[in-house]
């Protein structure tokens, strides 16, 4: 396919409700969700996107009930135990995929954290494709913690008030790639405080299926409507 975006951002939603309709607790729906993100990696690879980036836990998250907190967790483990795999890190060094997660990650489990820093390790030197976790993230957050980094450096004298421009705030971002095309399932249309800086131009598409619904044909359909689209960028 022609004009194929070079970053997608995911927001991987509706896990619960497609566990729900099979009459499961709400959150063995995530298990589904994991395996139809290895899934669709595999596609993006295929189609030649260069990167992307994953919504997968936000700030807010840690409200859910402990249980689905804790089940969760054991599905990130198990996934990030499978992407350290030998066979694993095969294709990952293969497809020269580096491995990122963006976000408030001094607030996860211990165990979590050093599986992140195992993937981040063994892949650092990859350059061809990025593949981004944002967990225990929020865009909000995200602004507020870069503007905190600037004050500081402010007050240290390394930068001057109106030295401050776009590209001082995107440096100091948990993520400086901005996507050209943010995909929504589960039949909601709004962004849920996702990249609201680097999305600020990225066209948007919202699907009605449940993420673990989505078949490849779906994100096809998305690509190509945003080949079609015209992108201006305000002018």
């Amino acid at each position: 396919m022609e004009n194929v975006p070079r970053h997608i951002g995911i927001i991987l939603d509706g896990n619960r409700r497609f566990a729900k309709r099979l009459m499961l607790k709400p959150w063995k729906g995530h298990e589904w969700g994991a395996k139809k993100f290895r899934t669709f990696v595999g596609w993006c690879n295929e189609l030649g996107v260069e990167e992307i980036t994953a919504y997968v836990f936000s700030i807010q998250n840690f409200n859910r009930p402990k249980e689905e907190f804790d089940y969760l967790m054991g599905v990130f483990k198990k996934e990030f135990e499978h992407l350290l795999s030998q066979e694993e890190q095969a294709k990952l060094k293969k497809n020269d995929t580096r491995i990122s997660f963006i976000g408030r990650l001094w607030m996860l489990p211990e165990e979590i954290k050093q599986l992140q820093k195992q993937l981040m390790e063994t892949t650092k030197n990859h350059k061809t494709r990025h593949l981004n976790f944002a967990m225990a993230y929020g865009g909000r957050e995200e602004i507020i913690d870069a503007i905190k980094q600037i004050s500081t450096e402010i007050q240290q004298g390394k930068i001057q008030p109106d030295e401050i421009t776009e590209e001082t705030i995107t440096k100091h971002l948990w993520l400086e790639s901005q996507p050209d095309l943010i995909i929504r399932t589960g039949g909601e249309q709004r962004t849920s405080n996702f990249l609201p800086w680097q999305g600020t131009y990225s066209e948007l598409m919202f699907i009605e299926k449940y993420w673990p619904e989505i078949e490849k044909e779906d994100l096809l359909a998305c690509v190509q409507n945003y080949a079609e689209r015209e992108r201006r960028f305000g002018k």
